[in-house]
């Protein structure tokens, strides 16, 4: 052991996770979780206060407890070199210029927490879509419901006060930069994919009301934000220079802990949801369905084509949980995937939409719903399980081919994070569908790892983010091969979710269902029809800003 180590946070939806590396050997020497205090308030806030459909919040403050625990776990009397930290985005929130967050003077006010990841302001974002400006050209003339302007102008629109009140609308894990080294300092690769920032124009101008002055210029990736307050050293017991890197995307993150540090790469992080990242050395024009392009947010020196599924484990999780088949989760996951093992493509007769959190590519509609075809009095719960996981693939599968249909070099496949490593089963079905073999990076904490490396590189531990892949990045990795026979009967079944997939009366009709509210229409009240939107006292048919 060298006696000097690194830290990587990977702030995720439901806890922050803490990988302690040797910055010599670059071996992980420890790991540590938290979870937050009110993990995702989606019914209603901590006072009980109601939450309409939609939302998805966090209390800022849960991320400081957290942090702490975890930096006191492994960092408590080290000599830390540097610190990385990844978050969940777009996931931002209102506050002063101090960083207190409003949730702390508001805490009635549900406008005033972080926005989680997973919050849709898609009526917003529709709207924004529909004015149009040059700001949109690099993300296919669309915003997604989940980026920060469609989230800055439902709080601007529903909660003047609080938007009055903001000094500054920001992402939260640029916020965490700020509480760890007291300095506000932003990432271009949050600015740019979420807030549409372009090291040319700058931020969109006067699509929210103000927005700009609530921004800030963003830095590079691996750039260096501060050194670790003496506020935050006397609370957790770290010694050494303790450099904060400039936080990163987490789906970003993961990239140099994999080797996925080149031209020619698609790298999919599958978690609870999944984002699909494709390296490149020069700039391509945007393929058409994939969602954005920049360059130097992720990381120096490369072009990031991103792309991804609102839900990805989230599917599987609430399956295994609204029907389990053992005592807990784990239990019910393993039953179901040596069931579904046993079934050859097309045995359980189904093929699905793997739209549960609304879909990203190619139709960026958060409103759209999941769907599952072909039941009979044979269906078994294996068989539905099989089909939602063939259905996330289709879905991968779709960004594949739409990335190499506008030219992109997808020459090396790799899959990553959490639930790749847990489920073997899943990354098999997807070499067999996507008819390419597929690497899987053998290395414990893939994301906190890849934002150690982002620390590492800002506190100049290591030269560039290569050094740091070879360095502190997996060693051995997995084939999936496909296999022949498998993948031709897949085919058919693709070629069924892509038909599915195009049919505007399906979509129109699963916008109708999820516009109702459950209440009975009074006298002179209408139904809401297919193609149209529910209006109530916080929804209207069209978005107004000011």
């Amino acid at each position: 052991m060298s006696g000097r180590y690194l830290i990587g946070l990977d702030f995720g939806t439901l806890s922050v996770r803490g990988v302690l590396i040797d910055a010599g050997s670059g071996v992980a020497v420890d790991h540590h979780a938290s979870p937050y205090r009110h993990g995702v308030m989606s019914g209603s806030l901590a006072d009980g206060t109601p939450l309409p459909s939609g939302f998805a919040l966090q209390d800022a403050r849960d991320y400081l407890a957290a942090a702490e625990e975890v930096l006191i776990h492994l960092g408590r009397d080290r000599h830390i070199l540097a610190i990385g930290l990844d978050f969940t985005a777009s996931s931002p929130l209102p506050a002063t210029a101090d960083g207190t967050p409003l949730s702390a003077p508001m805490p009635g006010e549900p406008h005033a927490y972080v926005k989680l990841w997973k919050h849709s302001a898609q009526r917003y974002a529709d709207a924004i879509n529909a004015a149009g400006g040059a700001f949109l050209d690099d993300f296919g003339g669309r915003l997604s419901g989940e980026w920060l302007l469609a989230k800055a102008a439902q709080v601007a629109a529903e909660a003047p006060a609080v938007w009055a009140a903001a000094d500054r609308f920001i992402e939260a894990g640029d916020w965490m930069v700020m509480q760890l080294t007291g300095h506000e300092v932003r990432n271009l690769g949050f600015a740019a994919y979420k807030a549409q920032y372009s090291t040319i124009e700058g931020y969109p101008a006067g699509v929210v009301p103000g927005i700009e002055s609530r921004l800030a210029l963003p830095l590079p990736a691996g750039s260096p934000a501060g050194e670790l307050t003496e506020d935050w050293r006397r609370r957790t017991g770290i010694k050494g220079p303790a450099t904060v890197a400039v936080a990163i995307i987490d789906s970003h993150a993961v990239l140099p802990a994999v080797g996925a540090v080149e031209d020619g790469t698609m790298v999919g992080a599958l978690g609870t949801s999944a984002a699909y990242m494709f390296l490149a050395e020069r700039r391509r024009p945007l393929p058409e369905g994939l969602e954005g392009v920049a360059h130097g947010g992720s990381l120096p020196d490369l072009w990031l084509f991103e792309a991804g599924q609102a839900a990805f484990g989230d599917v599987l999780a609430w399956f295994a949980r609204t029907f389990p088949r053992g005592p807990d989760l784990a239990a019910s996951f393993a039953a179901y995937n040596a069931e579904a093992a046993k079934l050859a493509p097309g045995d359980n007769h189904l093929v699905g939409l793997d739209w549960w959190n609304g879909n990203r590519v190619p139709h960026a509609d958060s409103r759209l719903s999941g769907l599952l075809m072909g039941f009979g009095l044979d269906t078994t719960a294996a068989g539905i399980y099989r089909a939602l996981m063939e259905a996330l693939c289709y879905g991968t599968r779709r960004i594949l081919e739409l990335a190499t249909a506008g030219g992109l070099d997808t020459r090396r496949v790799v899959m990553t994070s959490g639930l790749a490593e847990a489920n073997p089963l899943l990354v098999a079905i997807m070499a067999d569908i996507l008819g390419r073999e597929i690497e899987l990076p053998e290395i414990a904490h893939a994301t906190a790892t890849g934002a150690a490396i982002h620390g590492a590189v800002a506190a100049g531990v290591v030269a560039d983010f290569k050094a740091g892949a070879e360095r502190f990045g997996a060693r051995s990795r997995r084939q999936f091969r496909p296999d022949a026979a498998r993948s031709a009967r897949y085919q058919s079944l693709f070629s069924a979710y892509c038909d599915l997939s195009s049919l505007a009366p399906v979509r129109a009709a699963m916008r109708c269902i999820g516009s109702l509210t459950g209440e009975i229409a009074g006298p002179g009240e209408e139904v809401p029809q297919a193609g149209e939107t529910a209006t109530n006292n916080t929804t209207q048919s069209k978005a107004t800003f000011g």
